[in-house]
């Protein structure tokens, strides 16, 4: 048994290396062959690729050498193309050159015809200028008449002509311009004055003082005058003692200190007093209450026109107007005055109202104190707005309201309009003998100093001038625009309120003798 159990084992120990050995080498064997088709598949493929490859580069060979024929086809044909292209371009260079000597040839025909006819045309100008000169001296030899002289009579024919048609021009326009303005101009101006209401005063340069008795004359003088010796050097008043029963006379040319003189002997007659002591103290309670009174004055007058913010200084200047006079007219009742228009005319046209009253209120404020600083109340009133920081259009308003500057807005004008209504109402101002008849004159000296003139006479108080011409002289034509001159002229030189008709008449008589 044991015997047969080692046989086995040792079978079984030989046995299985030998099956190993055998499974190895079959194992190999196997691996062999597979080895064998790799390599044979592998060269098959090698050769597959290696006929691709040849086929591949005969047919790239082919497409290269299709694309080298095509090309060279095209390139063929371009140039074919262009050098047919050529060719027309080249004709057509002919062409044109061909065109440009035929032209060049007529050129130079033409410019040979041309000199021609230019020598041509000498010789006509030569004998038309020969003919003209001839047909000259047989029109000078018929009419009587040298050249310059019939070219100075055409001359005058036509600046006759051109005299009358200006003239019709003139007066077209000037018709229709007051067709147009008048109806609107009269209406805003009527309607301003029956709206406006206002006191004036005239005062002179004197003031009366009523006494209760003649033996106050005495005391006023004084020991020796020094009690009038005082009271005019402390007023700068002169005191007229004269004759005239129970009163004194006050004479001055500056209002206030005459007022503040009339205050201060009142004062001094009320109180029986009259030494210099007094007197003085008189002057000074005097002189408080006018400057008070001036305030007064002023500050009433803005309320009563309805214009407030004006600087305290102008609202005391405004005041001291009181006492100023113009032509006999109260400066300050005139400027309430122009305050008043100026707003109703403000109402009417439609611009700031306020601004308007404002500027009326203050276009004479320079006549407060133009007797103290030297320069028209006009630059004074200017210089008083501008400190006082016044709008620019008061201040235009101002300087413009007598037409020595142009005016730059509508309130300018307005304010200029209401100057004028104010001051040219009848009975609001007087004017001295003296400036009158100076007036009158310089209206007559300015149309006599026309051609033509024959006459001239002022008449309605310098209202109207009517100016007599020489019918020889002046034509009807001629008579517009010399009015029309006339009127210009009497603008820009004088002063005066209102307007002046210029009444220009031209009279032709026919005399004769029946025998």
């Amino acid at each position: 048994m044991l015997t047969t159990v080692i046989a086995v084992i040792i079978t079984l120990v030989i046995a299985v290396p030998v099956s190993v050995i055998c499974g190895i080498n079959h194992h190999k064997k196997l691996e062999e062959e597979k080895i064998g088709d790799a390599n044979t598949k592998a060269r098959a493929i090698i050769d597959d690729a290696l006929k691709n490859a040849e086929a591949t580069k005969r047919e790239a060979s082919l497409a290269v050498k299709e694309e080298t024929i095509k090309a060279k086809n095209e390139f063929e044909k371009e140039t074919k193309e262009r050098r047919a292209e050529l060719q027309r371009y080249e004709k057509r260079v002919l062409g044109k050159e061909e065109a440009i000597e035929r032209k060049s040839d007529a050129l130079d025909r033409k410019e040979a015809s041309l000199a021609s006819r230019e020598s041509n045309l000498n010789r006509q100008k030569a004998e038309v200028e020969k003919l003209q000169a001839k047909h000259l001296q047989e029109l000078e030899r018929i009419s009587g008449l040298t050249s310059e002289q019939a070219k100075e009579y055409l001359l005058t024919m036509v600046e006759d002509d051109v005299k009358h048609e200006t003239a019709v021009m003139i007066k077209e326009m000037t018709t229709k311009a007051k067709e147009e303005a008048s109806k609107k101009a009269k209406e805003y101006v009527v309607t301003a004055i029956q709206k406006c209401a206002a006191d004036h005063v005239a005062e002179t340069t004197i003031s009366l003082v009523q006494l209760p008795n003649d033996e106050m004359k005495g005391r006023i003088i004084g020991r020796e005058g020094r009690n009038i010796r005082t009271l005019e050097t402390m007023t700068g008043v002169d005191l007229i003692i004269d004759d005239t029963p129970e009163a004194v006379i006050l004479s001055s040319f500056d209002p206030v200190r005459r007022e503040i003189a009339r205050i201060a002997l009142e004062k001094l007659i009320v109180d029986g007093r009259i030494h210099p002591a007094r007197i003085e103290e008189m002057v000074e309670k005097a002189t408080k209450e006018v400057e008070a009174m001036m305030r007064e004055e002023g500050e009433a007058a803005t309320l009563e026109v309805g214009v407030h913010g004006i600087h305290p200084e102008l609202v005391r200047l405004l005041g001291k107007m009181k006492f100023r006079t113009s032509y006999g007219q109260n400066a300050l009742k005139h400027s309430i005055e122009v305050a008043q228009l100026s707003g109703l005319l403000a109402a009417e046209i439609g611009v700031d109202i306020r601004m308007a009253k404002r500027a009326g209120l203050l276009h004479d404020i320079g006549k407060s104190i133009d007797h103290e600083i030297e320069g028209s109340h006009i630059q004074i009133g200017v210089d008083l707005c501008r400190r006082y920081k016044e709008s620019p259009i008061v201040i235009n308003a101002v300087e413009s309201h007598h037409g020595d500057s142009e005016p730059q807005s509508l309130i300018a004008c307005i304010v200029q309009a209401a100057d004028t209504i104010s001051a040219a109402r009848p009975g609001a101002r007087r004017e001295t003998l003296e400036s009158y008849t100076t007036r009158l004159k310089q209206l007559e000296d300015i149309a006599n100093s026309y051609k033509g003139v024959d006459k001239t006479f002022a008449i309605q108080a310098g209202r109207e001038i009517r100016v007599m011409v020489v019918p020889e002289q002046v034509s009807d034509s001629d008579m517009i625009i010399l009015a029309r001159d006339i009127s210009k002229q009497i603008e820009a030189e004088l002063e005066y309120p209102g307007q002046i008709k210029v009444n220009v008449i031209r009279e032709s008589r026919a005399t004769d003798y029946a025998k």
